[in-house]
């Protein structure tokens, strides 16, 4: 997991990238929401990135695109299904080594 400090209160949170993709991600919503984040990882890797408002407090990752090819299967069920389960192995890795296990991810 990730760790970001809250500008707010100055306490440790802890999240992981496959929040950005779920519907109950981040607290479903309630806590420190870092979709923009992930986000911003995938389009400084060179992908274009759909972010979606879903409900009135959670905002997931719908479509990863690269080459306007959506990377995101048809069959993926975005906001219920592990990403890990759908996303190519390279979105992955990045993810993985971008917002690793105990990285310290400044929130903006």
């Amino acid at each position: 997991m990730s760790i970001t400090t809250c500008g707010t209160c100055g306490g440790t949170y802890h999240w992981s990238w496959e929040d950005a993709f779920d519907k109950f991600g981040f607290g479903d919503g309630d806590g420190m929401v870092m979709t923009d984040t992930v986000a911003d990882v995938l389009r400084e890797a060179g992908y274009t990135v759909t972010v979606e408002p879903w409900g009135f407090h959670n905002i997931v990752i719908m479509s990863v695109k690269r080459d306007k090819q959506d990377l995101v299967p048809p069959t993926a069920v975005v906001g219920y299904d592990n990403p890990r389960h759908y996303l190519p192995t390279d979105i992955i890795d990045l993810l993985d080594e971008k917002l690793s296990k105990d990285a310290e991810v400044h929130y903006e």
